[in-house]
């Protein structure tokens, strides 16, 4: 029986609402959930993760910051405080779909108003589903300064999982720059535009290793000052493992720019999770992993136990200038200081630019027998997004359907709820597809103009929408990207990939109706199309978007309205900018 909530302190009546509904929707799900308190301080400091030194974004003290483990069903309530003298902050709960909670998905401009230097902010959800999930920045492209962090959520002790394991380890991928969020920033926003380049470095569990012997000295400091390769923030990460056990690895990406490939030396990896939902279990020589998503996957310690192996991500899509991370998979009783006897250059990795084997791991990927979530038969709306590379008033941008997205100043979802009819434009609706017959995609656009707008697509609530990612040529000759498109408040069901042009009426002919996994991230590969679908099922403003920071820096965006009028009273805790100053 659901329990009813009284309330004594009339001061803050709203907030113990918003306690309650949490409260009684944990109860709901599984039984009484846990309430799980953070008390978090997010400030600079200097650390030197691949060896570098450079000013490091922390979570008490923390890189990457701690890991949130729950249960299916606990109500997790971070309080933050914002040390940072001068920047704004907001964070991001990663494919936590907040039920009831649109206003704590941490994005600023859509759904708050950023945390200022030296405020507290309590952000306050249930983990309504387990599996692996993340949490990082969403202000600007702060994440990539290490605002970031993984989330483990459990199953009831009542429902476990249709696999077995001995330990569970989790691990964060990622790539590193040396220069400062506000100094790429600016280059991306200028004219002349000045493109991030490519990484220094690879890191694993916040740990790489950069080649000192490369790093320019600053007139300031010396070299050992800035780089020092026996700097104990950069020594390799040493998994121990136990021969015959079985260990679960959670992998998450949360890459600024590239593309990545997982692999350890000699040993196959068991593929079972993917975004929170259990897959058709395969076997992978080496994962391929995008910004934005996560898997688990199953590592049998097999091999010769006299020995240790090599564990590597090196990069894929992109041109291969950054070198692999690497960390020690040692084997107990070994010494964990034990370097393997074969170079770290011999572990297998796939060719930068070999799109095919990645499609074909995407391909692979299904939804769990006796775990299937079935798609709808068909969709209510279909939206085609062609993903190009643009220019608006001389300023380099990324558009969708040739129209780049603006940042608001007053947060969609105040606007939308408190009727804000002039706080962005009302009236503009974005296009729902391109002109296909004639767009030539595997050239350079022959008008690269492009528009801003902040307009943004309204859905009908509960209604059932495919979105069909089309990749195409760039501004350079002979240049598509890969783009991995994250969904907020939603998971998505997969329902196909394909090369070239999206064929609007034999392709959706062709979707996988039957098993397609569900996430809440996806990569569209070079010159080529994903289709997804998803139900519009969450009340909220919920921003659709390319995770690799600089393509969303610079418009590669959009955002989905449905149900609105259900969205309950918002707190006062995330107004403050805007025409939310009111």
């Amino acid at each position: 029986m659901m329990r009813s909530c009284r309330f004594s302190d009339t001061s803050h009546v709203f907030t113990l609402m918003v306690i309650c509904f949490i409260t009684l929707f944990s109860s709901s799900v599984h039984g009484q959930g846990k309430i799980r308190r953070f008390k978090w301080e997010v400030k600079y400091e200097l650390k030197s993760p691949d060896c570098f030194e450079k000013l490091v974004i922390t979570i008490n003290g923390q890189f990457p910051g701690p890991t949130i483990k729950a249960q299916q069903g606990d109500t997790i309530i971070v309080e933050l405080k914002n040390s940072f003298m001068t920047e704004n902050v907001v964070v991001h709960w990663h494919g936590i779909r907040q039920i009831g909670t649109p206003w704590f998905d941490g994005v600023e401009g859509v759904t708050q108003c950023p945390i200022l230097p030296g405020e507290i902010f309590t952000y306050q959800f249930v983990v309504d589903r387990p599996g692996t999930y993340m949490y990082h920045s969403h202000y600007g492209m702060q994440r990539e300064s290490g605002l970031i962090g993984m989330i483990r959520v459990s199953p009831p002790s009542t429902e476990p999982e249709p696999f077995t394991y001995d330990y569970d380890q989790s691990l964060l991928l990622t790539d590193w720059y040396h220069k400062g969020m506000s100094e790429k920033a600016t280059g991306l926003a200028s004219i002349p535009f000045k493109w991030v380049g490519e990484p220094q470095s690879l890191m694993i569990q916040g740990r790489g290793r950069f080649n000192c012997t490369k790093n320019m000295t600053t007139p300031q400091r010396s070299e050992a000052e800035v780089c020092n390769a026996s700097h104990a923030d950069c020594s390799r990460l040493v998994l121990t493992v136990i021969p015959g056990k079985t260990y679960r690895l959670r992998i998450g990406s949360l890459t600024s720019l590239s593309a990545l490939s997982f692999q350890i030396e000699g040993h196959n990896l068991t593929v079972v999770e993917a975004d929170g939902h259990l897959v058709e279990p395969f076997t992978v020589r080496n994962l391929f992993i995008y910004s934005g998503e996560t898997y688990s996957v199953l590592l049998k310690a097999d091999q010769n136990p006299s020995r240790n192996y090599w564990i590597t991500t090196s990069i894929v899509s992109r041109p291969e200038k950054t070198p692999p991370a690497t960390a020690v998979l040692n084997y107990h009783p070994n010494h964990p200081r034990k370097h393997p006897p074969t170079p770290a250059s011999s572990n297998f990795r796939p060719a930068w630019n070999d799109t095919r084997h990645r499609l074909a791991q995407s391909l692979a990927i299904k939804a769990r027998k006796g775990f299937l979530h079935a798609p709808p038969e068909n969709s209510d709306k279909v939206i085609v997004l062609l993903n190009t590379q643009n220019k608006v008033n001389g300023y380099m941008r990324w558009s969708v359907n040739n129209v780049s997205y603006q940042h608001p100043t007053t947060p969609y979802l105040i606007a939308s709820k408190h009727n804000l009819t002039n706080a962005f434009d009302w009236r503009f609706t974005p296009p729902e597809s391109y002109d296909s017959k004639s767009y030539d995609i595997f050239a350079v656009p022959s008008n690269a103009n492009a528009t801003m707008s902040d307009g943004i697509y309204r859905l009908k609530f509960n209604s059932t929408v495919d979105v069909v990612l089309q990749n195409a040529n760039t501004m350079s000759v002979n240049n598509s990207e890969t783009h991995p498109w994250h969904l907020h408040g939603h998971d998505f069901w997969v329902l196909g990939y394909g090369e070239g042009k999206f064929n609007e009426s034999e392709d959706p002919k062709r979707y996988n109706l039957v098993d397609p996994i569900m996430k809440n991230t996806v990569a569209v590969q070079p010159y080529g199309w994903t289709a997804l679908r998803f139900r519009a099922d969450n009340p909220g403003v919920w921003a659709f978007h390319c995770h690799i920071e600089s393509h969303f820096f610079m418009g590669m965006r959009i955002v989905f309205e449905s149900g609105i009028d259900r969205v309950a009273n918002l707190p006062s805790s995330i107004m403050g900018c805007g025409q939310a100053k009111r």
